[in-house]
């Protein structure tokens, strides 16, 4: 019902020209209804770690992708945040006009070496705009304990936008993963982890996040079974 309601604006936007900023901020006052409702039906929400990490200008963000609800939660985690994502999610009804026209970096994962320069030339438009450019660089969602494995994209992204980089680490798996059939109550971890500076070499820089990556996820879980074994 809270996503039929958005069917109503489509024609307005539409006719007043597809407006990128009032549809964004469309998109936003939707994902936060989103979360409102996850947190009052399922009681699932979510708890920030150092913020103060977020550089104040626009940057390259790399997370781990364990569920469908970072790939909202971002969009009002970072307002006008440009994700790069598969074309699948274009088909999805009514949500799929806002994202398209956010816009989102829409890539055809079967396009081969013909994505990875639309993706690094889409990428480097939203940051000249201002926006920061999010991608989940293991390609896919992952099991909450599956290793951290990066794809080349955003090796190539961060060899050639010379700008910092951002890590954010999530376990939204543990309430709401690929693998389970329903979503479960809950507090997502989010935690942002210092900036990766520009000018490493792309391998070295690969292998670094991943290991940053895997470390905070690993501090995040033993955390969590602490407080359970120390109520």
């Amino acid at each position: 019902m809270w996503t039929a309601l958005f069917a109503l604006g489509i024609p307005v936007l539409w006719v007043a020209g597809s407006p990128r900023r009032p549809i964004r901020a469309v998109t936003r006052l939707w994902v936060r209804g989103v979360l409102v409702l996850l947190k009052v039906v399922v009681g699932l929400t979510y708890s920030e770690q150092g913020r103060a990490a977020k550089p104040d200008g626009p940057c390259l963000i790399i997370s781990n992708h364990q569920s469908v609800w970072e790939t909202l939660a971002f969009v009002v985690l970072f307002p006008d945040v440009a994700i790069i994502a598969k074309r699948e999610l274009v088909k999805i009804p009514v949500v799929s006009w806002y994202l398209a026209r956010s816009p989102m970096i829409i890539i055809d994962r079967e396009a081969g070496s013909g994505a990875l320069k639309q993706m690094l030339t889409s990428a480097q438009d939203a940051l000249a705009d201002g926006r920061s450019v999010l991608i989940f660089p293991e390609g896919t969602r992952k099991l909450p304990d599956a290793a951290i494995r990066f794809h080349r994209g955003a090796e190539l992204l961060y060899a050639r936008l010379n700008v910092p980089v951002l890590p954010v680490v999530i376990d939204s798996g543990r309430f709401w993963g690929a693998a389970q059939p329903f979503k479960r109550p809950g507090s997502v971890a989010v935690s942002y982890l210092s900036a990766i500076r520009p000018g490493l070499p792309p391998a070295t820089f690969t292998k670094q996040a991943e290991s940053l990556i895997q470390t905070e996820r690993s501090r995040i879980d033993a955390t969590r079974i602490s407080s359970k074994c120390n109520p």
